[in-house]
């Protein structure tokens, strides 16, 4: 039982090229409703694990890992599809390669072991989650009026993601600077 999150975990991993053909098809539809059962792995792996206390290291790293694929997933092919704007999947997918750049640094080259989500991340994240599946219903032609929500949303993950990619790089040279004189 308490591989279940993992296996919740593995399963959004696995679902994540599924998403990617059906919006790379223009299938926008099959697209959300795949999304939309990713999105419950996500809900019931960390609710499980938080309420039974299932935590694993496994756990600690399939997650994240599968969240930030198939967030990073959607954006880049729903920007490929032409149902998002490039410069905003960039700096989707430019936030993630740096937190990942400054991980394996921190990890080959200092005492750093912990890369706790900080609340601009978080905050971020939830925003980019709103923004990528509304643009993805937008395309599937689900709910109409949602061209000006998108902007809107198309800005806040801008700043969102601008903010908490400057909050990260910040806390990361400050964390590796401690760890090298000793602190951390």
């Amino acid at each position: 039982m308490r591989s279940i999150p993992n296996l919740l975990s593995g399963l959004r991993l696995i679902l994540t090229p599924f998403i990617a053909a059906a919006i790379l098809g223009h299938r926008f539809r099959d697209g959300v409703w795949l999304l939309f059962i990713a999105g419950w792995t996500d809900f019931f792996d960390g609710r499980l694990a938080r309420r039974y206390d299932w935590h694993s290291k496994l756990g600690a790293v399939l997650d994240p890992i599968a969240d930030k694929a198939l967030l990073v997933t959607v954006y880049v092919c729903l920007a490929q599809a032409g149902a998002m704007p490039w410069w905003l999947a960039g700096m989707v997918l430019g936030r993630d390669v740096l937190i990942v750049l400054m991980a394996v640094y921190a990890l080959l080259f200092s005492t750093l072991r912990g890369f706790p989500p900080s609340f601009w991340g978080k905050l971020s994240t939830a925003i980019q989650i709103v923004t990528g599946v509304t643009h993805l219903v937008h395309a599937a032609e689900l709910v109409g009026g949602l061209a000006t929500v998108c902007v809107v949303l198309q800005g806040l993950a801008a700043a969102g993601t601008a903010i908490s990619g400057a909050d990260y790089f910040y806390h990361g040279l400050l964390r590796l600077r401690a760890s090298r004189a000793g602190g951390d």
